[in-house]
């Protein structure tokens, strides 16, 4: 992985996560946001919590919220930025919920009425579901009768930026669709959202604010040696386990386990996770085929 910083702090726009959750901590520009991606008015209480993290159990994975408020109707909104397609996020959106439901509901509450609505959005620029769509809203719909709406108070919506029909959404939010991926001057000088220029103003302000600096270099360190820590383990463990084990039939289903979620936890590719484990890309292909014959499934 490269030590070099991808971009100055300067050079963020809202779709990098540092710059968003640094934005949204502000109670009246988080508000603001959601109130453009969903076009209604909108009234948070002032508490925002930003990377705030849900563990229910110790024993299970724990999520990491991007942003959170609550509005005058005690409706929980969770938004959260997402720069890369991971390609599980339908998924992913249903554990957070689930997580997020149980975290909702004090030990020993036996009335489920009293859980929150939510409101989970999550804003990507790309189109997760291929359907040219700026705005994706779920909620439970019965299929023999889809008027009928299961009524639990969860929603899911996905905000794709790069969106084609135009025709559906105000100017304002169309402006702010831009304003996202290009947080610059003349995007938010362009438009005629006063609201835009209010979130350009306080990004601006946090471009501009020397601490933030200082914290932005801190963060994207901490996520090198993270990072390089977790690549140094995955490499001790592949090669110890890849030695101990041989080539055998066993080996097989362990070596594509251990490449695979090197792949995985690690975010590197293939010949960099079959180089941590000493195998070469060829040895891992004859592994993935040997498994395939011998598994009792085949």
């Amino acid at each position: 992985m490269s030590k070099k910083i991808p971009k100055t702090l300067q050079e963020l726009n809202l779709v990098d996560r540092f710059l968003f959750d640094e934005a949204m901590e502000i109670p009246r520009v988080y508000e603001t946001v959601v109130e453009i991606l969903l076009e209604k008015e909108l009234h948070f209480l002032d508490e925002v919590q930003t990377e705030k993290e849900l563990r229910v159990s110790p024993g299970l994975r724990s999520i990491r919220l991007d942003v959170v408020s609550m509005d005058e109707y005690r409706e929980i909104y969770y938004t959260e930025m997402q720069k890369e397609n991971t390609y599980n996020l339908p998924k992913r959106s249903r554990y957070y919920q689930g997580q997020l439901d149980v975290s909702l509901l004090s030990p020993g509450e036996v009335d489920f009425n009293r859980l929150n609505d939510t409101c989970m959005i999550l804003v990507a620029p790309f189109d997760i579901f291929g359907k040219g769509l700026y705005r994706y809203t779920f909620e439970g719909r019965c299929l023999e009768c889809p008027e009928l709406s299961i009524g639990d108070g969860a929603t899911r919506i996905f905000i794709n930026t790069k969106g084609t029909n135009r025709e559906a959404f105000s100017k304002e939010f169309l402006d702010f669709m831009e304003y996202i991926t290009n947080s610059t001057d003349e995007v938010a000088d362009n438009s005629d959202s006063e609201r835009i220029r209010f979130i350009h103003t306080s990004v601006q302000a946090i471009r501009q604010a020397e601490q933030m600096g200082v914290k932005y270099m801190q963060k994207w360190e901490e996520r090198v040696y993270d990072r390089l820590e977790g690549r140094e383990e995955g490499r001790a463990e592949g090669r110890a386990e890849g030695r101990a084990e041989g080539h055998s039939c066993g080996t097989a289903v362990t070596l594509v386990k251990n490449v695979q979620n090197l792949m995985k936890n690690l975010n590197i590719s293939l010949e960099e996770a079959c180089a941590a484990v000493e195998v070469t890309t060829a040895q891992y292909q004859e592994s993935c085929e040997l498994a395939e014959r011998l598994s009792p499934h085949h």
